[in-house]
């Protein structure tokens, strides 16, 4: 049975779509089925699987507001080997247009957990506000992975969102759990970088993944091409650091399962 994990933050610029496109292309160079689904309007983790958002025949927007099946707007990404379910600016409509909709922050879990024996991970990319669609990511999430920049205002960001998925806890899904804190764009040359890092580990102890995302040239360019780091230079630093974040996941998954009594 697979795990659906939302990639939040409520702070913009930390990664979660470059998290997203480069995690789900780590976790299917290591053979897991992998869904990608972009919850954000802005088309970010589409475009950076190498599709032309504005051009989609059938999107998230149609799926979400019951038009057409899932089936229909999943997109095999052959090159980085996961499927996408793909988004563009159509979802601000689809989020007016769930306001009045009864059941609205289910319809995104009531869609997705028929496919849970079709992936080993759901990765869904949030966009960088709490709205209907963000609410919608962590109904039907398992875990939240939170990407954060360590600067001092990602601090004040995480505090919000924490409280957020407190919320969310006691009212619409009492089984969310924190998948893990990624510290990304992370420079050790950085004293403000090293000193928020270390007090995320000590705050947080083993629910920070050891592996940091560096500032890397390669992982930024390769949006622009349409391609996970990965693919687009397997040899830079962005691409060996979201492998490493792949396999770090997998090793405590593993680690997780042994643990479960019999």
């Amino acid at each position: 049975m697979g795990r659906i994990i939302a990639v939040a933050n409520q702070k913009g610029g930390v990664g979660k779509t470059t998290t997203c496109v480069n995690l789900a292309a780590s976790l299917a160079a290591n053979r897991r089925r992998v869904l990608l689904v972009d919850m954000d309007p802005q088309g970010n983790a589409t475009i950076g699987s190498g599709l032309d958002k504005d051009s989609l025949e059938v999107s998230n927007y149609d799926i979400l507001l019951d038009e057409r099946p899932l089936e229909a707007a999943l997109q095999r990404i052959e090159l980085a080997g996961y499927d996408l379910l793909p988004a563009n600016g159509d979802l601000t409509a689809a989020e007016v247009a769930l306001m009045g909709s009864a059941g609205r922050e289910y319809r995104l879990r009531d869609l997705l957990r028929p496919k849970l024996a079709d992936y080993a991970y759901i990765l869904i990319d949030c966009p960088p506000s709490l709205n209907i669609l963000t609410l919608n990511a962590l109904v039907a999430a398992h875990r939240v992975l939170i990407p954060i920049q360590c600067e001092y205002y990602a601090l004040e960001g995480l505090s919000a969102l924490l409280d957020t998925i407190g919320q969310v806890q006691r009212s619409v899904n009492r089984g969310l759990e924190i998948e893990g804190l990624l510290r990304t764009m992370f420079d050790p040359r950085n004293n403000l970088a090293n000193q928020v890092g270390a007090q995320l580990t000590q705050h947080f102890a083993d629910k920070v993944y050891r592996t940091l995302i560096p500032r890397n040239v390669r992982l930024a360019e390769a949006p622009s091409h349409g391609r996970p780091a990965l693919q687009y230079d397997r040899t830079s630093r962005g691409a060996i650091a979201y492998m490493a974040l792949a396999s770090e996941m997998l090793r405590r998954e593993s680690t997780a399962q042994r643990s479960v009594p019999t």
